[in-house]
């Protein structure tokens, strides 16, 4: 069971020409759709004059929703080879979006698959990229005088605390790695007094 992918860490900037024209690639670290909307929508106010906005993503682990646009291209000639370029980096929860300054020569099919990828690769390649844990959301509710114990297993390597609330009724949001879950649910589980949120 895999329990770990890989993805970037933060904006990285990519580019490539061709016969005057001018290709500008932007690879994003993303967690949802939402996220890719917000940045296709900002790219293309940012960069009204490109006459292209191609892009492609890929989010999630087992069955990865992902999806490509030509914004105009011919078809398959630039959306699906940045798709190409996440896959073979072996990339999830990214999103590569390549703007076109057209420079008055068509660059014909090839032409436009070699641009697109060239610079969605040269982002890529100058991406630090990083591997991050697959986990699984549990929610918990316990009183504060449970505190030390769940701190004890919060401590887990393979744990991460999302967010918390501690008062009196305290709850806490958790990130477990996958591999961990049915370890660290058991642990909640047999604690009578740490109410599980299912």
């Amino acid at each position: 069971m895999t329990d770990t992918y890989k993805t970037i860490t933060k904006l990285t900037k990519g580019s490539f020409k061709d016969r005057g024209s001018k290709f500008f690639a932007f690879a994003y670290p993303v967690e949802n759709e939402e996220e890719v909307n917000t940045l296709r929508a900002e790219v293309r106010k940012k960069y009204h004059d490109a006459r292209h906005h191609v892009y492609a993503f890929q989010i999630g682990i087992d069955e990865p929703i992902f999806r490509a646009s030509d914004d105009g291209e011919p078809s398959n000639s630039s959306g699906p080879p940045v798709l190409g370029q996440i896959r073979s980096f072996g990339l999830t929860n990214i999103l590569i979006i390549v703007i076109r300054y057209f420079g008055g020569t068509k660059l014909g099919i090839p032409g436009l698959i070699n641009a697109y990828k060239s610079a969605a690769a040269d982002a890529l390649n100058k991406a630090k990229i990083i591997e991050k844990n697959i986990e699984i959301n549990l929610k918990i509710m316990f009183q504060y005088a449970e505190m030390n114990e769940v701190m004890r297993i919060t401590k887990i390597d393979g744990v991460r605390i999302i967010n918390q609330k501690l008062e009196m009724d305290c709850t806490m949001n958790l990130g477990i790695k996958k591999s961990l879950f049915t370890q660290i649910y058991e642990s909640f589980k047999s604690n009578r007094n740490i109410i599980i949120d299912e």
